[in-house]
């Protein structure tokens, strides 16, 4: 990656872990500058969803055609609807030297890791498993079966851990938000992505 473009920001963690409440926290911050990654989805459009700007609304066939062309950095099929990330939006974003952020599950991240390898990939834990099932059971009315098949699940995503740069431990929003902050801002002051500009700048080349 060449040092004048943004960085691909990936944000994920087991089921359960806060990857949304994280993500509202930082983006709540109006010194944040990170593009928020624009999901492409073959559901329809609802009451007041703009097209670019909510989702990137797609027909069933065309996305289907965006799979077959590998235009997209991951994709899932959920309740019969087809959800993913275009690369084309991300590399564009990118170029215009804007960090690209997106929050998404494990399943996501390992074909983003994948495909685009340079991108910065923080993996976000819970505190103890035990808090990780207080957080599941708070979501609301799942069944108890429901439940401990999310934790297992979840058992298994943590396993994942390796594919990550870094790990964030979710004891606190604010306090990870801070890491996350600092994690950023030092991927931007990395050699590989400085040393060539610096160089040119200093005439040392």
């Amino acid at each position: 990656m060449e040092e004048e473009k943004g960085l691909l920001i990936v944000l994920s963690g087991p089921s359960g872990v806060g990857k949304g409440t994280v993500r509202k926290a930082i983006f709540s911050d109006p010194d944040v500058q990170f593009a928020y990654s624009i999901s492409a989805t073959s559901r329809p459009k609802r009451p007041g969803e703009v097209d670019g700007v909510d989702y990137f609304f797609k027909t069933r066939e065309e996305f289907e055609q965006m799979i077959a062309q590998n235009e997209l950095l991951e994709y899932t099929e959920y309740v019969g609807n087809y959800y993913g990330t275009p690369v084309d939006y991300v590399q564009k974003t990118l170029a215009q030297g804007k960090d690209v952020f997106l929050e998404i599950e494990v399943d996501g991240a390992k074909q983003v890791r994948e495909k685009f390898p340079e991108g910065l990939f923080i993996f976000l834990i819970p505190p103890s498993l035990k808090e990780l099932e207080s957080r599941i059971k708070l979501r609301g009315t799942e069944s108890p079966h429901l439940i401990e098949n999310r934790l297992s699940v979840a058992k298994d995503e943590l396993k994942m851990m390796g594919l990550y740069d870094y790990v964030v431990e979710n004891d606190q929003v604010e306090n990870a938000v801070k890491k996350i902050k600092a994690i950023v801002t030092a991927e931007h002051c990395r050699r590989s992505r400085v040393e060539k500009r610096f160089k040119k700048i200093l005439g040392v080349e």
